[in-house]
């Protein structure tokens, strides 16, 4: 570590190998707390190249526990966070909205560590049980269309750096990485992130798969649909610029969808919104980022036909009535 250090100390990135290299190797316990620090430290200082993206990309997929759940054809819906903005939890709700009209949905998150309350943090506290286990995970899809992969279980070199992640307490290039190292490997993905610049790195690297894809970005910083401003839209089938009036929806001030603060005041939100109880600027939000994946699933639907949909998933009730069916099956281990 201490030549990667020194090459990088000097201002010089890394090759893709290079970048893999060093990844497999804190996944194998080579390196000590401080080096590790200091080898994050370096990227938040200066901007990751692609080639250094593609490199630990490919090695957390080369390593992790990969689930087989290609039959299903699942979405996934997730942020990079570390957009300091500390919304509510956004994507794990649009989650439940997608998989009860019927889309099958692999959730890859994970604990917060630059936000307060990660989508892991709030699902373990409404009940959900965390799982490696394929048939229990292949039960939650089948039944309910929804399954959850917490990173930690399936991504051995995230061990070795989850307790520096949390004591540094700011984003890191695993941030970056978290989207795209979903184990299941789904062939579709909805995905946020926090710059411009990683959105356009993300096109990149999703242009040279087979997936079909759509990376958001809001202008402000968010990553994902905040309706606080217009927002950065790029798939595998087009690029534009649109806002809240092109969906058919408020726009919004930033306060009306930051999150609890607390894991405990998250839920609270979280199963408001689920129930069609939440603010007006929670269910446009989160109909917003709904839309986006099952136009994503769907793309014949038209944006704001996605969006009333999504609304009404909330408003009747139906994405709540799928949550609490999944929460109050004794028969199934909960993924």
């Amino acid at each position: 570590m201490k030549e990667i250090l020194n090459h990088l100390f000097e201002h010089k990135t890394l090759t893709k190998e290079q970048a893999r290299e060093v990844l497999v190797n804190i996944a194998g316990g080579k390196y000590n707390q401080s080096q590790i620090s200091s080898f994050l430290t370096v990227f938040m200082m200066r901007s990751i190249t692609v080639d250094e993206l593609e490199g630990f990309r490919d090695a957390l997929l080369a390593l992790c526990h990969r689930v087989d759940l290609d039959a299903y054809n699942p979405i996934d819906l997730c942020g990079t966070g570390g957009d300091g903005k500390d919304t509510f939890n956004i994507s794990t709700l649009s989650s439940f909205v997608v998989a009860a009209n019927g889309v099958a949905v692999a959730k890859h998150g994970n604990y917060g560590v630059s936000s307060s309350c990660g989508s892991s943090n709030v699902l373990e506290a409404l009940g959900i049980k965390f799982t490696t286990d394929t048939d229990a995970l292949e039960r939650s899809i089948e039944k309910y269309n929804i399954c959850f992969l917490h990173a930690p279980l399936f991504h051995p070199a995230m061990k070795s750096v989850g307790p520096i992640r949390k004591d540094l307490g700011v984003k890191t290039f695993f941030n970056m990485l978290g989207p795209m190292v979903n184990p299941a490997f789904p062939k579709r993905q909805l995905v946020g992130v926090f710059s411009l610049e990683l959105a356009r790195m993300y096109g990149y690297l999703y242009q040279q798969t087979d997936t079909r894809y759509t990376i958001l970005h809001t202008l402000d910083g968010y990553d994902e649909i905040s309706l606080t401003s217009p927002f950065k839209v790029i798939s595998d089938n087009r690029e534009a610029l649109l806002d809240a009036q092109a969906l058919g929806l408020p726009t919004l001030q930033q306060e009306q969808i930051r999150g609890g603060g607390t894991i405990e005041s998250a839920a609270e939100i979280f199963l408001k919104v689920l129930k069609g109880e939440g603010t007006e600027a929670q269910t446009a939000v989160v109909s917003a980022n709904s839309a986006m994946a099952l136009q994503c699933a769907r793309p014949e639907l038209e944006l704001q036909e996605a969006v009333s949909i999504a609304k009404e998933t909330l408003e009747s009730g139906k994405a709540y009535a799928l949550f609490n069916s999944l929460i109050q099956d004794k028969n199934l281990v909960v993924a």
